[in-house]
């Protein structure tokens, strides 16, 4: 799940992402809200170590899709950037913590 942010006029707006185990499938909107509902959201995020990436015009286009819809395809090319930089992440962020000692020490 990616979820992004924008500030309208000090109205917060966050949309997440949830895409199925197959990396081919197109991801779906889970989730769209403005103001508190929109905190909510980012919370849910937040609490959940989910990566949270601020894009405005990403945001704008997202929020006028219902829930559970598809991506657009005129958001897929940079939802596909923000996903496979996401998965990168993930895999470093697993082989950093595989070559973490149990002392907190890493391997030399």
């Amino acid at each position: 799940m990616a979820t992004g942010t924008i500030h309208d006029n000090k109205r917060q707006k966050a949309v997440a992402l949830t895409q199925g185990g197959d990396r081919s499938d197109i991801p779906r909107i889970s989730a769209s809200g403005t103001g508190k509902n929109a905190e909510k959201i980012l919370q849910i995020a937040f609490d959940n170590d989910v990566k949270v990436r601020t894009d405005e015009d990403l945001v704008e286009i997202l929020s006028a899709f219902d829930v559970d819809s598809y991506i657009p395809l005129d958001a897929l090319q940079p939802v596909s950037e923000i996903l496979s930089y996401l998965y990168n992440e993930n895999i470093r962020l697993s082989e950093e913590k595989h070559h973490t000692l149990p002392s907190g020490k890493k391997e030399q």
